[in-house]
């Protein structure tokens, strides 16, 4: 049945190739945008100093001491990405059955928000609450004697690691442990401590998925969970509409922010979440799907440029206000780089865009080229997803005073 709301014209009256044509038209008909201030990303920390170590499952991605993470932190300003999430390290001689690790005004996570927060004011930092780095068992909370997590229980020592947190100054605080209330009674605790500026993103729909694994061999609880599961806490990935219940329960509660996880095979709850409420929702790329595009890209059997932002622009599509995703430092370069000021010509990029990497080489020059007409400057790429938003370190100049600038504008 045709919706009554859209044009009922027919070929050849109406062909939608006319606004697929030309790159300008394109660019006026553009429904979705990603850019770098849409990224979140999130970075692994450990206790100690002038430490790395690779996650084996996670190509590019590494564990950092804090003294390692200032400057990747300090790349994501200069990049444009607003915040980035950190999620701990633990060494498995200090875990014990109720992840009292959690509460070490000391440890790396409190350590690392005091050392962002004092060295890059302007960077959003967040941290995830929960227990399961820090548990001998890898569960999210306290468990009993049949081996069931107790809510209840659990929400209490959440609310300790939270103003853990806050203390230390963090600025975003995101329960993924699934507890129920557990928003409410958090954001009681921050407002009775004087944190009324803690904002709360609620890992609102966060599903038993099994694209978490590289994520849990990451922060070492993979092997603290063995064969054991997070099905009666997390939700089940055959529901969309028990998805709605949760974020209407956290909203209802104080969270600031919800957010889907994972995220590309949940796009349809995104959707649903946004449509419905309205508020800020984010989505999270998780682990498995980051491992499974790189691994792709890295026998050849995909662009691994393409594939990154087109699978980021696909939240964006779906309704999300932004992305958390190990890729948002490779992203931002290449979308920064899209419509960056520059006068040499541009190598083709995903989606027809002509962008090219921070890293590609540039062509020597024997001498400087003369300006250019504003009207005859470069193209802005066919298909560029990006725009600069204002703010950013390199803005776009004014159309008829730059000779380097996109025309069509970006």
């Amino acid at each position: 049945m045709t919706h009554p709301a859209l044009p009922q014209a027919a070929f050849p009256t109406y062909r939608p190739r006319r606004l697929r044509r030309h790159a300008y038209a394109r660019d006026l008909v553009r429904e979705s945008q990603l850019t770098p201030h849409d990224l979140i990303y999130p970075v692994f920390v450990l206790d100690g100093q002038g430490r790395s170590e690779a996650v084996a499952s996670m190509p590019g991605v590494e564990r950092l001491s804090v003294d390692r993470l200032l400057p990747v932190a300090e790349d994501c300003v200069k990049l444009g990405i607003p915040v980035i999430a950190l999620f701990p390290y633990i060494d498995g001689a200090l875990k014990d059955p109720e992840g009292s690790e959690a509460f070490n005004p000391q440890g790396p996570v409190p350590e690392a928000v005091r050392a962002l927060k004092r060295e890059f004011p302007e960077l959003g930092v967040l941290t995830d609450v929960a227990l399961d780095p820090y548990t001998s068992h890898g569960q999210d909370g306290l468990i009993d004697a049949d081996g069931q997590l107790l809510n209840d229980e659990t929400i209490e020592l959440l609310v300790r690691q939270a103003l853990t947190h806050a203390e230390a100054g963090v600025d975003i605080i995101a329960p993924s442990d699934m507890m129920d209330g557990r928003i409410g009674v958090i954001r009681s605790a921050l407002d009775e401590q004087g944190f009324i500026h803690a904002q709360i993103m609620a890992y609102s729909a966060k599903y038993a998925s099994a694209f978490y694994g590289p994520f849990r061999e990451a922060v070492g609880s993979a092997a603290n969970l063995g064969k054991s599961n997070k099905k009666t806490y997390q939700m089940d990935p055959a529901n969309s509409d028990e998805a709605l219940r949760e974020v209407a329960q956290d909203i209802a509660e104080g969270a600031d922010y919800v957010m889907v996880k994972p995220g590309m095979p949940y796009l349809d709850v995104v959707r649903r979440v946004k449509d419905t409420f309205r508020v800020p929702t984010f989505a999270y790329q998780v682990s498995g799907e980051y491992a499974m595009l790189k691994a792709a890209a890295q026998n050849g059997w995909l662009d691994h440029d393409a594939v990154m932002l087109e699978s980021l622009l696909a939240f964006k599509r779906a309704g999300a206000d932004g992305v958390l995703t190990y890729f948002a430092r490779d992203a931002a370069r290449l979308l920064r780089a899209c419509c960056a000021p520059r006068a040499e010509p541009r190598a083709t990029s995903p989606h027809g865009a002509a962008c090219a990497s921070s890293s590609s080489p540039r062509p020597a020059r024997t001498a400087p080229s003369p300006p250019r007409p504003w009207w005859k400057s470069t193209p802005c790429p066919s298909n560029c997803p990006s725009r600069v938003l204002p703010g950013s370190p390199a803005p776009a100049r004014s159309l008829k005073t730059s000779s380097t600038r996109c025309n069509p504008p970006c």
